[in-house]
């Protein structure tokens, strides 16, 4: 054999269905596979380096995979080798080590007694006793079947084992399975192992680098260590992982399951999940690694970073997905492991359940007093006290003796019912002395899993005392589980089912007789599992089930428990969809069943560490996924429980339940009045609301793979603020959630995303974007924002599903930055199985902009009995109010929507369209006629006569309006000056802007422009601030008369009420009231015009509610924006309509949509003009000086006034005489005459 060589020629993937090999060329669509072997030649170990490259390709990128090997057929040996071994001891990284003595006591004699390196170190977190080059395996030969794949035999090296009984020989098989999936597998060459019988659907950069550490391939003990190419490594389960991005420093996850509690420890709970995702950078480059093994194993994470397993059993089978988001990895693995299941419609509702409620009569009295408060609430659970004796099968005919009702009288109401199931079977009768029926019926099967013998049942101890386990992977016990389970619901009716304690837990140790001393209960190296003990509240591990040894299957228990589950539902239901609940879970699980976080307490811990275990489980493929809502464990607080029903509304398995001995949580125990119930049921209304946009995100992760509950990360990878985001999850791509996750506060940091985002309570815009902020939110309120560019389905919600699926639906639209927006809808029966499959449902894609919006049916496969009609749209970030609304159906009959169904709200930009009756399966196109872009249009020539030549000639844009008012010549957008220097201290801003050169003059020839101008702004105090604009190279008249500023500026941010932000080009700048978000100043518009004798300066305003300007005589108090201008130039002039007079007073107040108010001073006294119009936007006009501004916030319009006396000087206190009544005229004769008018007011008795 030549010292190197290809395994395999160079190949072209699959393209259009024809395999082609390639004739020597790489072509630029081509995606080759190159297998390179290096030579029979010692290496560091088996060193496996799975490279993508991500290449700039028309069709795919380049995949490389290069097997570098390093030393007796299918023999177990315990490798005492003749001659002395010596360590070859790397010179690497500390971080770099792979332990060689992961069980406890390493010291220097047994470490090098390994053939391992021993350097001790003053952290006792980094491994000691690491790895040497010289363990590991040689290639012998290799093997090339198809283009595909490749296959090697190994040899192991001469070394000393670590915990014996290692395996000379294996065998390496890798096959790239499809353009993201690569399969690789090692194995035993002679002797068939326990492998997983898992129902499988159908620029370079080494993402998985084995070149670090040897493989060690025992017969109980298989380590494989990788470098990763970065410390984004989100997954493995099931653990409680405090947070959503793992931390690498040395952290060992023992992965078996187990029934333990989620207290926060670093221990195995009830899933077996042996898949991480990894973010390579903020290209958004990832893959995913899963190994497919159920043995007990440990994954250890570390700096370099790298990560090691360690499994006790089975083979090493592996596989990499690649993707070019973290999204498409998830969905490559759902692709393998088989896509979700969509729940039921119902299931999707709130739930109430306890462990122990009493008695019926006590289930029922909390379904009515929840009833009573009018929160929606759709299913009601009963826990094992409904049996006899917590025997399965069987109810408690005294304290639940009308059980066998107790659905139809939830089905009275909408409501649904379900119930749980243990797998453990009590081998005592039932009460009386009667047979367990159940039990007996198990047991002539050979249902149950059997003690080493493979024939005597193994038992143990649960609930019901002592116990048999059914062994599900038989079909023996598969049959009697239906069997029994069809029965009962013929006793029992119920609509769903819950499924706990199959991890599977045992209160004995192993059975009653405890375990046999023997390496599957006592193996050379046990995992860091709970307890430390292979059998720990479980099975003997040499327990004998059909799949094999307990030791390997004890993982697949609640897996193959799910699958035998899924039988008896479909025996019971049939075509409905039902639902089931289970604790334990493997990958593939989420196919048939949801799944809860498990039994977690009331503290603040526990609603935080509920996130990142969602996140885990969408990415693990169990998209219906939630935690106890206010705890399971302890009595909770009424702000704990407030808080956990908020973020409790958008857990996709919504369900409050607490366990025995508690005192109650479901909402109504808190009042009727509390604030606890009024804000669950407001966020409930807002879930229920939003249901068929939930259900459609079931629908994708059905039929696609993508996740419900997503990780801010999926969506804003390239930003990488976000890769650590865990205090806030969304609802698909568009529906930020942000709680409140501790005691006594009142506002969160919350991370805003690189989007346009809209508060969906209030609708308004939020003015920050990629940044954190303090978020306020007060005892009621959760933060809940709509990502610009969705489309949202809604319906008009309910107190069930069953009645809210009658109610019309409707549509929310969010603008993003280009105006733009899409979605859509899947809507079937919400119950039938296999809608999808079978192409019984109606799906819709939506598209919009700001002058239509799209409503496309995909496919009409289903007909609603509710003749469903869309009744609402509501468009948010609408820049412009319509003129007209109309509605083109599908056969292109047009309608004009009334204008008593459409309302505008300007300061929120948002349309509202109501009464609209569009029938739900037939396309349609709504259309908005809108003027109100020429509303947006600032005035570029406001002298008379103005004509295109005049108005081309000022670099303006000449377009005539149909409006009346509108200027025909107007300002480009870009208009204006640009910001060339900026420095922000504590107490202010100092800019330097320029003119934007682009357009040459202002078109004022006797008014020459300046081109470059300062900008101070100021915060004076909590209420004030001031901003000034001058030239800073030459004086310019400024009003000498004083005003009343602080000494000193008000520097922390959190007493001001306003916040000020700057837009660079055009310049404006932005005074944004906090506690709204309103803007109540927005100069970012163009036309900031500053020359000589002529500076003119626009605003949007905040509202249409403006007073004051003087001193001219107005019509009214408020005033009109239907442009109007008003001029301010001291003059002894008698009132007139529009006719300047004797005062000058650039100041207003404008009222804001919120009740609040403001005020505005120019300090400017030459002549000037202001304009109002409708956008709604205010021009200053003024012919010399500078811009002077001063604002005061109020907030109300009496402290406005006292705000502003207080700047300019507070009136002076007239004598007490002059508050009479008083007589004047021009032009009394003579003094006479002005007696003669005195005396007859007083002979009047008028005081004078």
């Amino acid at each position: 054999m030549p010292s190197s060589h290809t395994l395999f020629p160079r190949v072209q993937k699959e393209r259009d269905g024809v395999r082609q090999e390639s004739r020597g060329y790489r072509g630029d669509e081509d995606k080759w596979i190159d297998l390179l072997y290096m030579g029979k030649k010692r290496f560091s170990g088996l060193e496996v380096i799975l490279m993508v490259m991500f290449a700039l390709m028309t069709v795919v990128s380049i995949a490389f995979i290069v097997v570098f090997a390093t030393g007796e057929p299918g023999v177990i040996s315990n490798n005492v080798t003749q001659e002395t071994f010596v360590p070859q001891c790397p010179n690497i990284p500390q971080s770099q080590r792979v332990d060689c003595f992961p069980d406890a006591g390493a010291s220097k004699q047994q470490c090098e007694q390994r053939g391992c390196c021993w350097g001790p170190l003053d952290e006792t977190n980094i491994p000691w006793c690491y790895f040497s080059t010289n363990h590991g395996y040689t290639v012998e030969s290799t093997q090339h079947p198809n283009v595909y794949e490749m296959n090697a035999q190994l040899k192991r090296m001469p070394s000393p084992s670590l915990f014996g009984a290692d395996i000379q020989e294996l065998s390496f098989h890798a096959e790239m399975q499809t353009n993201n999936r690569l399969r690789f597998k090692i194995y035993d060459a002679h002797s068939q192992r326990f492998e997983v019988p898992h129902e499988h659907e159908g620029e370079q950069k080494v993402v998985f680098d084995t070149t670090m550490a040897p493989l060690v391939f025992a017969d109980q003990y298989l380590q494989l260590s990788a470098k990763l190419p970065s410390s984004n490594i989100y997954g493995l389960g099931e653990h409680v992982h405090k947070q959503y991005r793992h931390d690498m420093n040395w952290k060992t996850w023992p992965i078996f399951t187990r029934d333990a509690f989620p207290n926060g420890g670093m221990h195995n709970l009830y899933g077996h999940y042996p898949f991480f995702l990894c973010l390579e950078d903020e290209s958004g480059k990832s893959f995913g690694v899963f190994l497919m093994n159920s043995n007990a194993m440990e994954v250890t994470l570390q700096p370099a970073p790298a990560v090691t397993y360690r499994t006790i059993g089975g083979i090493l089978d592996f596989y990499i997905l690649f993707g070019d988001t973290p999204e498409q990895v998830v969905q490559g693995f759902l692709e393998l492991i088989g896509k979700p299941v969509i729940p039921s419609y119902w299931s999707l509702g709130f739930q109430l359940s306890r462990w122990d409620y009493g008695s019926l009569s006590e289930v029922k009295t909390t379904v009515e007093r929840n009833r009573a408060i009018g929160i929606p609430y759709d299913i009601q659970y009963t826990d094992i006290d409904y049996m006899e004796d917590k025997k399965d099968f069987t109810y408690d005919k005294v304290k639940f003796r009308e059980l066998p009702q107790f659905a139809d009288y939830l089905h009275e109401k909408g409501q649904r019912y379900i119930l749980i199931l243990d797998p453990a079977i009590a081998t005592s009768k039932l009460v009386g002395n009667i047979s367990y029926g159940s039990y007996d019926r198990g047991t002539e099967k050979n249902a149950w899993v059997t003690e080493s013998d493979g024939k005597t049942p193994l038992v143990g101890e649960v609930w019901p005392g002592e116990t048999v386990f059914p062994d599900y992977t038989s079909q023996n016990c598969i049959d009697w589980w239906v069997d029994e389970y069809e029965r009962f619901s013929r006793e029992v009716k119920h609509d769903a089912l819950w499924i706990d304690m199959n991890e599977v837990a045992n209160f004995k140790k192993g059975s009653n007789k405890g375990c046999d001393n023997n390496n599957l209960n006592y193996p050379p190296y046990t995992p860091k599992i709970l307890d430390g003990v292979m059998y720990s509240k479980t099975l003997c591990m040499d327990a004998k089930q059909a799949w094999g040894d307990h030791y390997n299957v004890h993982s697949l228990y609640g897996y193959s428990m799910v699958l035998a589950t899924e039988k008896a539902l479909q025996r019971v239901f049939g075509g409905n969809r039902t639902l089931m609940l289970t604790r334990s879970s493997f990958p593939g699980v989420g196919k048939y069943s949801g799944h809860w976080l498990g039994d977690n307490a009331a503290n603040w811990n526990d609603i935080k560490w509920a996130i990142p275990g969602m996140l885990e489980f969408g990415i693990f493929g169990i998209p219906y996924i939630g935690a106890d809502i206010c705890g399971f464990f302890d009595d909770t607080t009424e702000e704990l429980c407030r808080r956990w029903m908020q973020v409790g509304a958008f857990y996709p398995f919504s369900r409050n339940h607490n366990a025995q001995g508690y005192k109650p949580q479901d909402p109504a125990a808190f009042g009727p009045d509390s604030v606890l119930v009024q804000t669950s049921r407001h966020y409930l209304i807002i879930r229920y609301t939003l249901l068929p946009y939930l259900y459609t995100l079931f629908y994708k992760a059905h039929t696609t793979g993508e996740t419900v509950v997503r990780p801010v990360m999926h969506e804003f990878y390239s930003d990488n603020a976000t890769w650590t985001v865990d205090r806030q999850f969304l609802w698909g791509k568009h529906l930020l959630i942000t709680p409140v996750l501790d005691p006594g506060v009142d506002s969160v940091a919350a991370y805003i995303p690189d989007a346009v985002w809209y508060d969906y309570e209030t609708m308004e815009r939020l003015p920050d974007r990629r940044k954190l902020v303090q978020m306020y939110l007060p005892a009621e309120k959760l933060g809940l924002h709509i990502r610009g560019g969705a489309v949202l389905p809604t319906q008009r919600p309910d107190v069930t599903t069953t009645y809210s699926r009658r109610k019309p639906m409707g549509l929310i639209v969010a603008l993003d930055d280009n105006n733009q927006a899409a979605g859509e809808l899947f809507w079937d029966d919400g119950d039938s199985r296999e809608t999808v499959e079978k192409r019984n449902y109606v799906h819709y894609t939506f598209s919009a902009d700001d002058k239509q919006l799209k409503m496309q049916v995909t496919h009409n496969g289903y007909r609603d009995p509710n003749n469903l009609k869309f009744e609402n749209i509501t468009v948010i970030g609408m820049p412009y109010a319509p003129i007209s609304v109309s509605v083109i159906d599908g056969n292109l009959v047009s309608s004009t929507v009334p204008s008593a169904n459409i309302q505008y709200d300007g300061n929120k930009k948002v349309l509202f369209l109501h009464g609209l009756a569009l029938n739900l399966g037939e396309n349609y196109t709504v259309n908005w006629e809108t003027a109100a872009e020429d509303y947006q249009r600032f005035d570029c020539y406001p002298e008379e006569n103005a004509d295109e030549i005049k108005c081309k000639e000022r670099g303006c844009v000449w377009q005539k309006s149909s409006i009346a008012g509108v200027p025909h010549c107007f300002y480009p957008k870009d208009y204006g000056y640009i910001v060339k220097n900026k420095s922000e201290t504590n107490s202010g801003m100092t800019l330097d802007i320029t003119r934007n050169l682009k357009y040459r003059t202002s078109g004022r020839p006797d008014s020459p422009d300046i081109d470059t101008l300062r900008v101070m702004i100021q915060y004076h105090s909590s209420d004030m601030l001031q901003f000034k604009i001058w030239d800073p190279t030459t004086e310019r008249y400024e009003v000498p008369v004083p005003l009343n500023v602080p000494d000193a500026p008000e520097t922390d941010e959190n007493k001001r009420l306003y916040k000020v932000l700057i837009s660079e080009n055009p310049f404006g700048i932005q005074v944004i009231r906090k506690n709204t978000g309103t803007k109540i100043w927005d100069s970012s518009v163009p036309g900031f015009t500053f020359s000589d004798m002529f500076i003119q300066v626009s605003t949007r305003l905040s509202s249409e509610f403006v007073y004051g300007f003087g001193e001219t005589e107005h019509g009214s108090y408020k005033h009109d924006l239907n442009y109007h201008t008003w001029g301010m130039f001291s003059k002894d002039q008698p009132p007139g309509y529009k006719m300047n007079c004797y005062g000058v007073h650039p100041f207003y107040m404008g009222l804001e949509n919120t009740a609040d108010a403001h005020g505005v001073l120019l300090l400017n006294s030459n002549a000037m003009d202001v304009t109002f119009q409708p956008t709604p936007a205010l021009t200053y006009r003024t012919l010399g000086g500078i811009l002077d501004f001063y604002m005061v916030l109020g907030p109300t319009p009496e402290m406005v006034v006292q705000e502003y006396t207080a700047l300019i000087g507070r009136p002076v206190l007239p004598a007490y005489w002059s508050l009479g009544f008083q007589l004047c005229r021009y032009g009394y004769a003579n003094d006479s005459e002005i007696k003669e008018l005195y005396t007859d007011m007083r002979a009047a008795g008028i005081p004078t």
